[in-house]
C-alpha cells in the first residue's frame, strides 16, 4: 500500500499530510473531522479536492498541522489533499488547477513597523 505525503501552506498555517488507499477516515492531529473542525464550511473546504475529482471516501488522511488559524488550516490542508491526488493521478491536475485548489496563497499579515500603532495605522495628527 502507498503512501503519498504532501504539505499545503496558507497564510501562517502549515499542513502536512499521509494520504493512503482506504474508506475516507480522516484524522488531524489525533483527532476526527468534525472534532477539530466543527464548523461545516471548514469540512466542505477541507473535502472540496475529492468532490471535485470525484474520490469522496477512497482514501485515509493523516494530517499534521499547525500555525495560524482554523480557517488557515483547514485551506492549507485543502491544498495538501489536492497536492496529494494530483501525485496519485495525473489526470486530476487539470481539474483541481482550474478550481485554484493548486495555487499557493501567500497572503500574509503585514509586520507592524516601529513608530506606529499598527502596520499602516499612524498617531492622529496634531497641528497646534
Amino acid at each position: 500500500m502507498q503512501v503519498i505525503n504532501a504539505v499545503g501552506r496558507r497564510k501562517t498555517a502549515v499542513a502536512r499530510i499521509y494520504m493512503k488507499a482506504g474508506n475516507g477516515e480522516i484524522s488531524i492531529n489525533g483527532k476526527g473531522l468534525k472534532e477539530y473542525f466543527p464548523s461545516e464550511i471548514l469540512q466542505i473546504i477541507l473535502n472540496q479536492p475529492f468532490a471535485t475529482t470525484s474520490t469522496a471516501g477512497q482514501y485515509d488522511l493523516k494530517v499534521n498541522v499547525n500555525g495560524g488559524g482554523i480557517a488557515g488550516q483547514a485551506e492549507a490542508v485543502r491544498m495538501a489533499v489536492s497536492r496529494a491526488l494530483c501525485e496519485a493521478n495525473a489526470e486530476n491536475r487539470p481539474a483541481l488547477k482550474k478550481e485554484g485548489f493548486l495555487t499557493r496563497d501567500a497572503r500574509m499579515v503585514e509586520r507592524k513597523k516601529p513608530g506606529r500603532k499598527k502596520a499602516r495605522k499612524k498617531f492622529q495628527f496634531s497641528k497646534r
